[in-house]
């Protein structure tokens, strides 16, 4: 018998935009609980987006986040010695997460500038359909394609 599902804590929504999403991505930008640090960075690049773009950060940031969450993903399952790439569809939680992780693994791999101005130019980018967190999206997209022969072996 399986164990009872735990509780899931529920996340407040943050003070300034009152979205709880923006929250997730304050909390997943935090590095060694340092969470204040990590809500200037995010305000601080929501201002530089309201800057350039002239729009909303939140219409930007939700925008990026659609653009970037991928809809299908592969995972790899072993069948009688031979390791499958299987293409699954991804769940909307999932989708949110790895949308989140891909764009700040994006910012963190451009040097030169502040965390919150490289933030600021990749959540741009994504929501306007570019740059490597959109790449990655796309890339994900063509494998789960190449490897539709495999749906079937899907758990």
């Amino acid at each position: 018998m399986r164990k009872p599902v735990k509780n899931k804590i529920k996340i407040l929504p943050d003070s300034k935009y009152n979205s709880v999403r923006v929250a997730k991505f304050i909390n997943c930008v935090t590095k060694r609980g340092k969470k204040n640090i990590a809500r200037k960075i995010v305000y601080e690049s929501f201002g530089l987006v309201k800057e350039k773009t002239k729009k909303e950060p939140l219409v930007v940031f939700e925008s990026a986040i659609q653009n970037v969450g991928p809809m299908m993903e592969i995972c790899s399952k072993r069948v009688g010695g031979a390791n499958y790439q299987i293409p699954r569809e991804v769940s909307g939680h999932r989708r949110q997460i790895l949308a989140f992780r891909w764009i700040l693994n994006s910012a963190k791999t451009k040097k030169g500038k502040s965390m919150a101005e490289i933030l600021s130019q990749e959540l741009i980018s994504a929501a306007a359909g570019e740059g490597a967190a959109v790449t990655k999206k796309e890339n994900m997209h063509k494998m789960a394609e190449s490897n539709k022969a495999f749906a079937h072996l899907a758990w």
